[in-house]
């Protein structure tokens, strides 16, 4: 069975929430159910395994942590919740002990980076939920701190990016540790061929729910492409942080990149952190803590660091280089235009990335604009670029073998 909306004015109370957990919500401000909150919560609070298809930032957490909690409030039993990283777990932590916390539900985060010594204390007060990253899981299960027999509620979340990261192996051991008898939540930005394969041999008759189709991006984020050399990229992003003044998150493709520009804006006075795999677990959430909190205006991101990074009010995402894969460019620019607010999204690309660009907009199924500078308008110009109908010209560029320029007719 397939469920796809894309809004609705229904609040938590129609959705069949109990009282106590209405009282939380309406002290959290959260009157109104996202589109995936008001599919996903009905399915889970009648005990149905599901599966949801739905973008970073859309509300996830309280789409499943919400009949979750129901359940174990009247219940014996314990929830799973497994993420790809470690800061995607501590926040989905923190927003469960916000729901559940006044209900008398204890969690424990169990994730990679951190003393396994504090998290055995967390385990000896029993707690009701684990949140935890496969490996470190993994690591509890071998140890004997951590047993999953009593789980009666489990979720996959961002399901499409754990297996991106080669957590297969341990999200199928894993599941032969939890009961057959369980409630299943699975959810993932897109759905490839091995996620349908887990959810038909671990899924019972799972209810799909979609609230926008895979690679799709958000609707409110303004979109543009500055095509520019690649020594051109610092200077153009300069004059951006200038021109943009609130919070903005930079991505770059590689750890060294992140670094090494979070140096440069440093020294250039700007109030900038850094988020990559270099970074101890302390030194990224120190980042994180201080991005959302303003004490940084900007933050320096490669892809796998970013996915914990929820923060709203982020005017700006700049892609300082493209993503390898066209599906993390929509998880990208997700993190700005959330809760209904307009976003702005600019990436960099080079004239010899006309492929990459072109697989983004099949992606998300949109022309990007794209932009160019008077930099790049000089003497001995040739077009490098022929698309839409366009013409746009850049300086001289010297072709890599297989390089795709911008829409290059054949046989010319």
């Amino acid at each position: 069975m397939s469920l796809s909306i894309k809004s609705t004015e229904l609040g938590f109370k129609e959705l069949g929430v109990s009282a106590d957990i209405l009282n939380v919500l309406q002290s959290l401000k959260l009157e109104t159910p996202t589109p995936i909150q008001h599919k996903s919560i009905p399915v889970g609070l009648a005990g149905q395994d599901l599966i949801g298809v739905a973008q970073t930032g859309t509300g996830k957490t309280f789409a499943f942590g919400i009949p979750m909690i129901e359940r174990l409030r009247h219940n014996r039993g314990r929830g799973l919740v497994l993420l790809p990283t470690r800061e995607l777990a501590l926040q989905v932590d923190e927003n469960l002990r916000q729901l559940g916390g006044r209900l008398g539900l204890k969690t424990a985060a169990l994730i990679g980076g951190q003393a396994i010594g504090s998290q055995l204390q967390s385990l000896r007060k029993n707690p009701h939920i684990y949140i935890a990253t496969p490996g470190r899981l993994i690591d509890h299960l071998k140890r004997g701190s951590v047993r999953l027999d009593q789980v009666k509620v489990l979720v996959l979340d961002e399901a499409d990016r754990m297996f991106d990261m080669g957590f297969a192996p341990q999200i199928e051991a894993i599941l032969k540790w939890v009961p057959k008898e369980r409630q299943t939540m699975l959810f993932s930005a897109t759905m490839p061929r091995a996620i349908l394969k887990l959810a038909a041999v671990h899924m019972t008759m799972p209810i799909h729910i979609e609230v926008a189709p895979p690679g799709t991006t958000v609707e409110r984020v303004d979109q543009e492409i500055y095509v520019m050399r690649k020594e051109d990229k610092y200077n153009q992003l300069e004059k951006i942080l200038h021109e943009y003044k609130g919070s903005v998150l930079v991505f770059t493709r590689t750890k060294h990149g992140a670094k090494n520009l979070a140096r440069n804006l440093e020294r250039a006075r700007h109030e900038v952190a850094e988020i990559h795999s270099n970074l101890s677990f302390n030194q990224r959430k120190e980042s994180m803590a201080g991005f959302k909190s303003r004490k940084y205006r900007i933050l320096i991101a490669t892809d796998i660091a970013a996915r914990g990074i929820d923060v709203s009010d982020i005017e700006l995402v700049v892609n300082y280089d493209l993503p390898d894969d066209s599906e993390d460019y929509v998880h990208r620019i997700g993190r700005t235009a959330r809760a209904g607010k307009i976003g702005k999204a600019i990436s960099f690309a080079t004239p010899d990335q006309g492929k990459d660009i072109r697989s983004i907009e099949r992606l998300i199924n949109k022309k990007i604009t794209l932009k160019k500078f008077a930099e790049l308008e000089q003497a001995n110009m040739r077009p490098v670029v022929r698309r839409y109908g366009r013409t746009m010209s850049f300086g001289r560029v010297a072709r890599r073998p297989g390089a795709g320029n911008f829409g290059r007719r054949r046989g010319r």
